[in-house]
């Protein structure tokens, strides 16, 4: 299992998948799911799943295949590019940092976000983040009819230069480990599944546009009406020098769980996770010594804000991996972690039968 993850999270960070543009991620892992003998099917949102028949409260698990990145604003006549950000994107990391513009014909073009010259640099300028509104990226040519050719125009999606190293004690960064970890996961789960003879109704979804409005999934969502929904993706580690007033997660310490999600900035949602799942995740932990960390965080969401939402109403929670730095273009996990994740969704599964209770 721990080398089919490894590889699949390897070959899904290489795979550029902005919002809107999730086709080449979302065929790879429908090949992986076919190699399995399994019948993925998509919506037109563009949302993948595979079912599998059972006993008792339907799950839907899911996890999102897009990433974060930008998309063309506008061309210059001199061949420099502008961008519109799509998704959380820092600005303060964006100078100098490579891209590529992924091309409908498969092909990627390469391009780099400039950055004014230091021996330039004035003294009120050192200390300054320069908007994205100002920012440019060079492609290599000088006109405006020059990157047409190359198959850039208004719209075209960019993404960070796709990039995955392993380091430390199989530790992983690169680039859109938010959320392609979660679908290595998903893909290992699939594969238990698809040899197990009893349990609940599983939909294992992969779900889309999930960075750029939480909401991409909710047609799938409608259409599955799941009695519980299970969303996998990071959990934020809180164990650098920046971040350690902000919690105790800590990356290789095991998986986690969130037990409250809000966004103040303009988005009053969240989750506070139904209680019969809290207990199950933590007496499942407790029963296969999986240690469990927790996490309460201001200022993020994932797309189960919304799946939670629909028809009466289904019983939620977000599990996750630890990572740092997260939206930056090199993000980090630890292959460990995803590992344990993995087993204790696999023993979760099997926990929840027909006389599992979701009353409050």
């Amino acid at each position: 299992m721990k080398n089919k993850i490894y590889n699949n999270l390897i070959d899904l960070m290489m795979l550029p998948g902005l919002s809107g543009h999730e086709k080449k991620v979302c065929n790879y892992i429908s090949q992986r799911l076919k190699e399995l003998g399994l019948n993925p099917k998509t919506d037109v949102m563009g949302n993948l799943c595979v079912s599998f028949p059972g006993e008792g409260p339907s799950v839907m698990l899911f996890t999102h295949m897009d990433q974060i990145g930008f998309v063309v604003r506008k061309i210059e006549e001199n061949g420099f590019i502008k961008i519109e950000r799509l998704g959380g994107v820092p600005e303060k990391s964006l100078a100098s940092q490579a891209v590529i513009f992924p091309l409908e014909n498969g092909n990627e073009i390469f391009g780099v976000i400039t950055n004014k010259s230091h021996h330039a640099t004035q003294q009120n300028e050192k200390y300054s983040v320069v908007p994205y509104k100002d920012l440019y990226i060079d492609v290599g040519v000088n006109s405006f009819e020059e990157v047409l050719n190359l198959g850039i125009n208004i719209g075209s999606p960019v993404v960070y230069k796709p990039s995955a190293e392993e380091f430390g004690k199989e530790r992983i960064a690169g680039t859109s480990i938010d959320d392609r970890a979660g679908c290595a996961i998903a893909i290992a789960i699939a594969e238990k599944l698809s040899l197990r003879k009893l349990g609940p109704p599983i939909h294992l979804v992969f779900s889309v546009q999930e960075e750029f409005n939480l909401r991409g999934v909710i047609p799938i969502a409608q259409q599955l009406l799941p009695d519980i929904a299970i969303q996998l993706d990071l959990i934020l580690a809180t164990d650098t020098p920046d971040m350690e007033d902000r919690g105790n997660v800590s990356l290789g310490k095991g998986p986690a769980i969130s037990l409250y999600s809000f966004h103040g900035r303009g988005t009053l949602n969240g989750i506070i996770p139904h209680p019969a799942l809290v207990k199950l995740f933590e007496e499942t932990a407790n029963q296969n010594s999986i240690p469990l960390q927790k996490s309460v965080h201001i200022g993020a969401l994932t797309d189960l804000s919304y799946v939670q939402l629909v028809g009466k109403g289904v019983a939620s929670i977000d599990v996750g991996f630890p990572i740092r730095y997260s939206h930056s273009s090199l993000e980090v996990c630890d292959l460990n972690d995803l590992i344990l994740l993995t087993t204790l969704l696999e023993e979760v599964i099997k926990n929840i039968d027909k006389n599992f209770s979701l009353e409050r």
